[in-house]
C-alpha cells in the first residue's frame, strides 16, 4: 500500500497491464456479443464454458505433471531423454500425435510442458501438427460419414504432416533460425528454490518445504497461464461456430481443380470445426459440390490452423515459430488435398 501511495502512477500501470491481458479481451468480446446480439450471448458463453470445462481435465493433468517434475527435479532427466535422439523423436512424435485424443487446443498444455522441459522444437512441432488431425474415435466417425478411404487418407495425412513439419523445423534449427523459440516465460520458482541441474530427483518432494513450495508456485503459475489463453481460444471458437454459416463455405469451395483446394485450406484455417462435427458437415458439403481434395484440405487446415489453435500457439512461442507453424499447416493442408484428389 505504501508503494502505491508513493508512486501514484502504479495504479494506472496496473490498469494498463490488466487491459492487455487475455481476460480483458474475453470480457470485451462477450460484452460486444451482449450488446450486438443479446439473444445469442448465452449460447456463446455456454459453448465456450463447456469446451473449457472439457479441456480442464487435460489442463489439470498437464499442470500437475509439470509441477511434479519441477518439484522433484525430474525435468532434468526428461530433458536428457531427448538428447541425441532427434530423428527418432520426430518419427515417434508424428506417430503418437495421430493416436493422442487431443484437439488443437487441448494439446497446448502438453506442448507447454514439453517446451518448458527442453524437448526439441522439431519433435514438438511434429506432435503439434499431427495430434489435432486424427485419433481413434475421430477415425471411426470420419469413416462413417465420408468412408474409409477418406478416413485412412486423413490418418496418413496427419502423420505425413507431422513428419514434414518436424524435419522442416530441424533443418531450420540447424541454420540457427530457432535458437530461442519460446516467448519470455518465467517459471514460478523462487530464487534458490528447486533442484540444481546436477541434483538427483527427489520423488517424495513434499518432505522438503522448499520443493513443496516450488510445486505450489508452479501449479498456480502454469495453471493460470494456460487457463487464460485457452479461455480466449474457446471464446473465439464459439464466435466462429455461431457466426460463420456453413452454406457460405460450400459456395466458396465448390468445383474441381487445384484452386478450390487452396481456397478450402484458406477458408478452413479460421473456420474451426471440431473432429466430431466436421465429418458429417463435410459429407453434406461434398454432396453440394465440394471435391474430395477440397474436403481433405479444409479438414486438415481447420484442425491445425484454426484461430483457437493459433491463439494458443501464439501464447507459447515467438512470432517466427508461429509463422512457421502456420505456413507448415496451410502448406500441408494444400498438399494433402492435392495428393488425395489425385489418388
Amino acid at each position: 500500500m505504501a508503494e502505491l501511495t508513493q508512486n501514484p502512477k502504479a495504479p494506472a500501470k496496473v490498469a494498463v497491464d490488466l487491459i492487455k491481458t487475455p481476460w480483458a479481451l474475453i470480457v470485451a468480446i462477450l460484452a460486444l456479443v451482449a450488446i450486438l446480439d443479446p439473444g445469442n450471448w448465452t449460447e456463446v458463453v455456454t459453448f465456450a464454458g463447456k469446451a473449457l470445462a472439457h479441456t480442464g481435465q487435460y489442463i489439470l493433468f498437464a499442470v500437475l505433471l509439470l509441477s511434479y517434475l519441477k518439484a522433484t527435479g525430474a525435468e532434468v532427466m526428461v530433458a536428457r531423454a531427448f538428447e541425441g535422439r532427434e530423428t527418432r523423436m520426430i518419427f515417434l512424435a508424428a506417430l503418437f500425435g495421430g493416436l493422442a485424443p487431443f484437439c488443437s487446443c487441448e494439446v497446448i498444455p502438453f506442448i507447454a510442458g514439453l517446451l518448458a522441459l527442453g524437448a526439441p522444437l522439431s519433435a514438438v512441432m511434429a506432435f503439434w501438427l499431427s495430434s489435432p488431425l486424427i485419433d481413434p474415435p475421430t477415425l471411426l466417425i470420419t469413416a462413417g460419414a465420408l468412408g474409409w478411404p477418406f478416413a485412412i487418407g486423413k490418418a496418413i495425412a496427419a502423420v505425413a504432416l507431422g513428419l514434414f513439419g518436424g524435419f522442416a523445423v530441424r533443418t531450420l534449427m540447424r541454420s540457427g533460425v530457432f535458437a530461442e523459440p519460446l516467448r519470455e516465460y518465467k517459471p514460478a520458482s523462487c530464487c534458490g528454490c528447486g533442484p540444481k541441474q546436477d541434483d538427483k530427483p527427489v520423488w517424495k518432494f513434499w518432505q522438503e518445504p522448499e520443493r513443496l513450495q516450488r510445486f505450489r508456485s508452479e501449479f498456480v503459475h502454469n495453471g493460470l497461464f494456460l487457463l487464460k489463453w485457452l479461455a480466449l481460444a474457446y471464446v473465439l471458437e464459439a464466435l466462429l461456430v455461431s457466426y460463420v454459416p456453413a452454406d457460405l463455405i460450400a459456395r466458396v469451395v465448390g468445383g474441381e481443380g487445384v484452386v478450390p483446394i487452396v481456397i478450402a485450406a484458406l477458408v478452413g484455417m479460421p473456420a474451426y470445426l471440431n473432429s466430431y462435427v466436421a465429418p458429417p458437415l463435410l459429407a453434406g458439403l461434398t454432396e453440394q459440390g465440394m471435391s474430395a481434395g477440397a474436403a481433405m484440405s479444409f479438414m486438415v487446415a481447420g484442425a491445425v490452423s484454426s484461430i483457437p489453435a493459433m491463439a494458443a500457439v501464439w501464447s507459447l512461442v515467438k512470432p517466427r515459430v508461429f509463422a512457421t507453424y502456420l505456413a507448415l499447416g496451410i502448406t500441408g493442408a494444400i498438399i494433402s488435398g492435392i495428393v488425395f484428389q489425385m489418388i
